[in-house]
Formats: C-alpha cells, sequence, structure tokens
C-alpha cells in the first residue's frame, strides 16, 4: 500500500532539445523526415512523426551529431522487439551489461494515442520505469523498434479487462500513497481493524474514479493492426511513439532471429553504423 508520485523536472530536457532544434524547425515541419540506419546486417529507414516534435528533432540532433555511430542494438527479443542507442555499448567488452547509457537528459512524453500505438515497425522511445519515472520520460537517445507478433480477437479482448482492472489498481495505490502517514500508524499500532475499514473505503474510492473515467477499448485500428501485422498492445499509451520503418523490416526481422545470451544481448554484435538523415 506504499506508492508515491514523485514529480520531476522536464525543462533541462526541454531546453537540451530545444536549443539544437529552432533553427530547424522550418525545415522539419509539415514535412515527416525520413532517416536511414545503417547497420552490419542492412539498412532500416524510418520516418518521425511531426505530432512527436521533441522526439523527432532529438533524434535527427543525434544522427546529425554522430552520437549513434557505433552502438549496438544491446537488447533483442524475437516477437517483441530490438533496441539500440545506447552510447555505453559502443566499445563495450563482449558479455557486458548494457541498457543504462545516456546522454543527460530526458525527453518529455509525447502520446499522441491511439493514432500512434505499438504495432509492427512502430519506432518508440525507451525509458525508464514507473516506480523512478512516473511523467514516462523518455531516454534522450535510446530507442527500439517493435516486432511483435499477431494477436486473435479474444486474447486482446482479456487485454481490455487486463488493462481496466490494473488502471483500478493504480487509482487504489495512488489514493493509499495519500495516505501513507495515517496508514503507518495504524501498522506501527497494530490497528488491523483500522487498516481493513481504510482499505475498504479505498477500494470504494477507486472504483468511483475510475468509473467517471470512460473504460479502455482498441480502436478499430489497432485491432485491424495487431490481428493481421501484429506488434505489442501491452506498451500501448506507456512509451512513446515517434516514428516508424517504412522501408527495411526484413532487416528488422533478422536482427529480432539473432541468438542472445544474458540480458537478451546478442552474442555477436549488430553495429549501427550510422544513422542518416535522407534530404
Amino acid at each position: 500500500m506504499k506508492k508515491s508520485l514523485i514529480v520531476l523536472s522536464t525543462l533541462l530536457a526541454c531546453s537540451l532539445v530545444a536549443c539544437k532544434s529552432g533553427k530547424n524547425k522550418e525545415a522539419y515541419m509539415g514535412n515527416e523526415t525520413k532517416l536511414k540506419i545503417e547497420t552490419n546486417m542492412g539498412n532500416i529507414v524510418v520516418k518521425l512523426y511531426d505530432e512527436t516534435p521533441l522526439h523527432r528533432d532529438n533524434f535527427i540532433k543525434l544522427a546529425k551529431e554522430g552520437t549513434y555511430e557505433g552502438t549496438l542494438f544491446h537488447r533483442v527479443i524475437q516477437d517483441f522487439m530490438i533496441q539500440a542507442g545506447d552510447p555505453d555499448s559502443k566499445n563495450a567488452d563482449k558479455g557486458q551489461l548494457l541498457g543504462e547509457g545516456d546522454v543527460g537528459y530526458t525527453i518529455p512524453a509525447e502520446f499522441v494515442y491511439p493514432k500512434y500505438f505499438h504495432k509492427r515497425g512502430a519506432l518508440a522511445a525507451a525509458r525508464q520505469g514507473d516506480n523512478v519515472n512516473p511523467e514516462k520520460a523518455s531516454s534522450g537517445c535510446q530507442f527500439y523498434i517493435v516486432t511483435g507478433k499477431v494477436y486473435n480477437d479474444s486474447t486482446l479482448m482479456n487485454m481490455e479487462q487486463q488493462m481496466n482492472q490494473q488502471q483500478l489498481v493504480n487509482t487504489f495505490y495512488a489514493l493509499a500513497g495519500e495516505h501513507k502517514e495515517e496508514i503507518d500508524k495504524m501498522r506501527q499500532a497494530g490497528d488491523q481493524e483500522g487498516l481493513m475499514n481504510l482499505q475498504d473505503t479505498l477500494i470504494a474510492q477507486a472504483q468511483a474514479r475510475v468509473a467517471e473515467e470512460p473504460a479502455f477499448h482498441f480502436t478499430p485500428e489497432q485491432i485491424e493492426a495487431y490481428t493481421t501485422v501484429g506488434g505489442t498492445p501491452h506498451l500501448d499509451g506507456a512509451y512513446t511513439v515517434f516514428g516508424e520503418v517504412i522501408d527495411g523490416m526484413d532487416v528488422v526481422d533478422k536482427i529480432q532471429k539473432v541468438k542472445t545470451g544474458r540480458n537478451d544481448r546478442p552474442e555477436k554484435d549488430v553495429r549501427i553504423k550510422r544513422v542518416k538523415v535522407l534530404e
């Protein structure tokens, strides 16, 4: 019953991205930018969404600065996604744990949901977990490309129910966090009856709050995508999707099938040669 909401500042991220993106704003507005991710297994072409300008401009900035040159696809899970962009991976030793590297800032979440979701080929930003990152701010450099799998209608219906149930759980814990001092005092005093009564009260309050909001349902577009080409629906609304693959999904598929070892790192390095903005 212990969960508190930590409000973190994102002004630094905004200023770091804005300082580079300002002069290029005219070049990217209204015309989706395309980039080629050149790897030692082939090339992947992605387009970036104008509706996620912070992520778009930051990705372009890092590409032009050469930040991604030499980095690895350090986390690969078949039928899920391939992840890259950790600066620490450039000269990483064999078997070294990766995924914690960054560029010194995060990007505020830009959810354009449900328009953009985790269909096969989606380009999204990695991030730290909710326990230390409740605003779901994105990593300043790490990204992933969705491979996913195809789901049937009944599985998606079950997912909807689970997501609605999780919303209730999250609301309950948020309320419990507001009563932390009271709960701690009851525990110290061994007041089990008081704890049970408070729990019942908070459950009722959580149910009332959730009832005021529309229940979660997949859109027709999501259902069509997830039952045909596939994806990772359980990530929707939790990670920023800021682009998609438009060419080279065969390369993505080759990468997702490589043999991996500890922490899902490929046993043979899959390396990004460079990321080039296509003018």
